[in-house]
């Protein structure tokens, strides 16, 4: 398994979590909206394990604001880091799939990608983009025996989701309080997104392709 991450603390920290488990992990520092850093990842993981067989897109970020709140840089770097950068991993990573007669693909969206939210424009369009992009991509490369699917998680228990509250003003516990109001009267955990993407990287997976597995609790169940 190869990490990368432009945080090179929290990427190496992550890779020594993976090797105490059992793992054979590396960690690769770049930024996956640079074409030349994803580029460069995918070449040192055929190095490194001989080829590459899972790609798991699944850097975001999300600001909290309207189209009247947001500047035009908050934009670009919103689809930079939500949308170019899975077209870019996927353009490089397509290949070496090919070239091993199959692979899989799995891009992290949002419930927010397939209804609204407020104050979230840029992150509603951009995680709206992955979902179709998905489709796409797994309508052209089903014939290469690559499965692309996406994740749509609703709110999960993550740094993301706290910095949240803060972009609102609103106190941390009750801002998680409010987004368990969902069927299962809680948020996810980062180990509920997990096991999903397990499953869609798995055999069990093997006729599941060009689809948006919601993972949320029950909280789109209703829309």
């Amino acid at each position: 398994m190869v990490v990368l991450d432009r945080d090179r603390d929290r990427g190496a920290e992550t890779v020594g979590e993976l090797v105490a488990r059992g793992c054979r992990a590396a960690f690769v520092p770049g930024d996956v909206s640079q074409a030349s850093d994803c580029e460069r990842a995918v070449r040192e993981t055929v190095h490194t394990f001989g080829g590459l067989d899972v790609l798991c897109n699944n850097a975001g970020i999300i600001q909290r604001a309207s189209v009247l709140e947001l500047t035009e840089a908050d934009w670009d770097r919103a689809m930079a880091v939500n949308v170019k950068s899975v077209f870019l991993m996927a353009h490089f990573a397509i290949p070496c799939m090919i070239e091993r007669g199959g692979g899989v693909i799995i891009n992290l969206a949002s419930g927010w990608g397939l209804v609204g939210g407020r104050r979230a424009a840029s992150y509603c369009a951009s995680k709206g983009a992955v979902v179709q992009l998905t489709k796409a991509m797994a309508l052209d490369h089903g014939g290469h025996n690559i499965r692309v699917n996406c994740i749509c998680p609703g709110d999960t228990d993550t740094p993301m989701l706290r910095s949240e509250a803060a972009q609102l003003g609103e106190p941390v516990d009750q801002f998680l309080s409010d987004a368990a109001a969902r069927p299962l009267g809680r948020v996810g955990t980062p180990e509920d997104i997990a096991r999903a993407a397990l499953y869609l990287a798995s055999d069990a997976a093997a006729f599941v392709t060009g689809t948006s597995l919601v993972v949320d609790g029950g909280g789109l169940a209703g829309s």
